[in-house]
């Protein structure tokens, strides 16, 4: 893929009237387009053939929206844009804490959904092409190795654990920061991520998940750690 014209979508939605609009828009902007009306759509979509970035609906009938995301996150870090009711608040966190890259309100703003989209597609070609200088080889977070040139992450054992483009950016940036406090505007910043708001708490619930990841004693995290009222900090205690 060149470019995040050429990206190939997943668009997943119960609702036909909803996926036609998306699908047709997003074609209309460049996009290639495959839609799926359920989780086993979405599956076999995903079996067919490669995707670049998957826009999911939370509240489809039979399997939702975050059954389908837990299940895709165990094998696979395709970036995921999740659509939700507006008020719906706690599906968002939850969906962010089972891996969603981001998330929209319903119902869609399709220039919004594309910026959100470019983003998330942008963030992940950064991952595959490191374009900017970072250290090099590998970095290690607690027992877990970070492979900065491949973009993997490994347990103790050497088995790879599976994270999303976003978490591999944050790993990314506290590699580069190493002893450096960082508050969430930084983090937020140089990790490529969306313009937020004074409220949003997105980068806590990916750092919580993160620690699930590496921390050995996620209740009291060394690798990460909190630096009350600052920020986030990584590296041993002096």
């Amino acid at each position: 893929m060149s470019g995040t014209e050429q990206a190939h979508i997943l668009v997943c939605d119960d609702e036909a009237d909803v996926r036609d609009m998306l699908s047709e828009y997003l074609q209309r902007r460049g996009f290639r387009v495959t839609s799926a009306g359920d989780a086993n759509a979405l599956r076999a979509a995903i079996t067919a053939e490669p995707i670049d970035a998957i826009i999911l609906d939370i509240n489809m009938p039979g399997e939702d929206g975050l059954s389908a995301l837990r299940a895709l996150r165990a094998e696979n870090d395709v970036p995921v844009v999740m659509l939700t009711a507006t008020a719906e608040v706690v599906d968002r966190i939850i969906g962010l804490e089972m891996g969603a890259d981001d998330y929209l309100g319903k119902p869609v703003d399709l220039r919004e959904l594309e910026a959100r989209l470019k983003t998330v597609l942008r963030r992940k070609s950064q991952t595959q092409t490191a374009d900017e200088p970072v250290p090099k080889g590998r970095v290690q977070f607690g027992t877990c190795t970070l492979d900065l040139e491949s973009a993997l992450l490994y347990d103790a054992d050497g088995v790879e654990i599976p994270i999303t483009a976003m978490e591999f950016s944050l790993l990314k940036v506290f590699a580069e920061n190493k002893g450096r406090v960082l508050n969430r505007d930084q983090l937020l910043d140089q990790a490529h991520d969306r313009d937020w708001d004074p409220f949003d708490r997105s980068i806590d619930i990916r750092i919580s998940r993160l620690r699930r990841k590496i921390e050995p004693n996620v209740s009291k995290p060394e690798v990460i750690r909190t630096v009350r009222g600052l920020g986030y900090i990584f590296g041993q205690r002096n």
